[in-house]
């Protein structure tokens, strides 16, 4: 059975569109013995969610104050084909952790060309470290350029719980995540489970991703989930070698 200690991807009240505070977050996290979770809330250009001065002020944050050590971030929109984000760089560079994503209301599926050439140049940003939900059938990608560029680049692909559910609004999602989890092991590229939690009782909920994973014998060497110090050398900041 693949180990599983962390979760990468959560939101909580400031994303507009969550449920739950930090605290509830953690305290979930810490009921499913999670060693290390990430807050990433929705960067401006999302409907609903924080302004600028949000993530400018995560400073004030203690990360080791709470029961599960933190690392406080963003889920950036990708905007273009350029793969310009929409969070400023002076606030981008103090995300402990970043993760750039496709979303309808940011940027209009394009062609594959056009999708994929979004992806790959978010990746040359040297402050976004996981690409969320590259699983969505409204944005068709070149799963083999993209899981080339990530493996170069040092960026992480995600493996979204919330993707996997049945009636969500990502499609196809399954099938999309097999081809890219295929390509993952014939390129050796790693890969990070998030559950895309925007409830406090959906932290650290990794079931289906974690049963496709076994399904498809994926390597334990390229998950980085089981062992928080498998995802240090892919995040901005990691204040937590005293916790892990």
């Amino acid at each position: 059975m693949l180990r599983d200690v962390l979760d990468t991807h959560t939101h909580t009240l400031a994303s507009g569109h969550a449920y739950s505070t930090i605290q509830e977050n953690v305290r979930a996290a810490a009921r499913k013995g999670l060693k290390l979770l990430a807050i990433t809330e929705h960067a401006p250009r999302m409907p609903g969610t924080c302004h600028d001065f949000y993530f400018h002020n995560l400073k004030v944050v203690n990360r080791l104050a709470y029961e599960v050590p933190l690392l406080l971030g963003v889920e950036l929109n990708i905007l273009d084909s350029a793969g310009n984000v929409d969070l400023d760089l002076p606030n981008l560079k103090r995300m402990d952790i970043a993760i750039a994503s496709l979303h309808t209301p940011c940027f209009y599926p394009g062609t594959r060309e056009e999708n994929t050439a979004a992806v790959l140049n978010a990746m040359k940003n040297p402050y976004v470290n996981i690409i969320g939900h590259p699983d969505d059938g409204r944005y068709p990608l070149d799963y083999v350029a993209v899981v080339q560029a990530a493996r170069e680049y040092g960026v992480l692909l995600e493996l979204n719980n919330s993707s996997l559910r049945p009636g969500g609004s990502r499609q196809g999602s399954r099938d999309l995540d097999i081809e890219m989890l295929k390509l993952c092991m014939q390129y050796e590229a790693p890969i990070v489970i998030g559950s895309d939690a925007h409830v406090d009782t959906d932290v650290g909920n990794h079931t289906l991703a974690l049963e496709l994973l076994e399904e498809l014998h994926f390597p334990e060497h390229l998950l980085v989930n089981g062992d928080p110090l498998r995802l240090k050398p892919y995040v901005n900041a990691f204040p937590l070698e005293a916790q892990v």
